[in-house]
């Protein structure tokens, strides 16, 4: 799947570490969200991987772990709640096996982490750290389906504000925090991430919900609650994305629902400078590439000449 009449004015690419030792500089604002593609490696197969943006890892633990007991997924009404509950191979399986693969490739992976302790987090990026083959870092500070509840581990701008401090003097990668929209104040866990020296925000990950079998009352999902992701959750990822652009002056990776062209285009008007494609993918694996190809004719239709110039656009009418 190729585009061959985008307009060949209109720049696409995008930035991201202002504070890392290797800036990041992407073909294209188009990623996949953590959780959604596997490794990469598994989608290599079915679309050409090469002409995304960035690729961005399942989740990753200190350890190997096999995730939550079945049943694990369930679709909902325009989403499905998922409680994977980080299954992976752990950090220095990636290393070992994982990396050398991606090191081969020209699209960028940014590393999804996930920790219990501060302590995990920064010993995953100091191993990380240096590695060919991992362009950057994600910080998994809001997986819903871990914790029991849901409770997220980065739930407090304070400790938020730990894991980043701690992840970034251990790594000179830029480094993205994945925020969960379900904190009393995100504006105020955003600015901490920020000061504490991330080089980017991902907003948002996923709701915490749940269903229920109205034949034998029980749960459905194994654990109970799942993280629901979507379209179900755009208008309110939107709006949140929305928010915290005027929080804050490091770069927004929007998420939540995005299935096309005119979803991404949401997202950067509302302040986003890149997105993430997640659920989507499940249902049809080259989303991600047919916004890739649209993007710069719906760039161009609106007198623009760059992908910066939408982000924040909606900021910028008049009310």
């Amino acid at each position: 799947m190729g585009s061959t009449d985008a307009p060949a004015d209109v720049d696409v690419q995008v930035e991201f570490g202002v504070n890392a030792k290797l800036p990041l500089r992407l073909r294209n604002p188009v990623m996949v969200a953590s959780g959604t593609f596997g490794y990469g490696i598994e989608y290599a197969r079915l679309i050409d991987i090469q002409r995304l943006g960035a690729i961005v890892s399942k989740g990753i633990t200190a350890r190997p772990r096999r995730g939550n007991r079945g049943p694990r997924i369930v679709e909902t009404p325009a989403g499905m709640l998922n409680a994977i509950g980080l299954q992976n191979v752990g950090v220095h399986k990636v290393i070992s096996d994982k990396a050398p693969i991606w090191a081969q490739w020209d699209v960028p992976v940014i590393v999804n982490i996930a920790g219990d302790t501060v302590e995990e987090f920064a010993y995953m990026a100091d191993l990380l750290d240096g590695v060919p083959g991992v362009a950057g870092l994600e910080l998994n500070i809001s997986c819903p389906n871990v914790w029991a509840g849901g409770r997220v581990v980065g739930e407090d701008a304070a400790t938020s504000a730990q894991i980043t401090s701690a992840v970034r003097q251990r790594t000179g990668l830029p480094v993205l925090v994945k925020l969960s929209p379900q904190v009393a104040d995100i504006c105020e866990v955003a600015r901490a991430v920020e000061d504490a020296g991330a080089d980017a925000i991902s907003l948002i990950n996923t709701f915490v919900g749940m269903r229920i079998d109205i034949e034998t009352a029980r749960p459905v999902l194994a654990n109970v609650t799942g993280g629901l992701s979507g379209p179900a959750i755009r208008p309110m990822a939107v709006w949140i994305v929305y928010l915290v652009s005027q929080a804050v002056r490091i770069p927004i990776v929007g998420l939540g629902g995005i299935a096309c062209t005119g979803d991404a285009l949401e997202f950067l008007m509302a302040g986003a400078t890149a997105i993430q494609v997640g659920t989507m993918t499940f249902t049809e694996p080259s989303t991600s590439l047919r916004i890739v190809d649209e993007l710069p004719g719906a760039i161009a239709a609106r007198g623009l000449r760059s992908v910066c110039d939408l982000t924040g656009l909606a900021l910028r009418q008049p009310a």
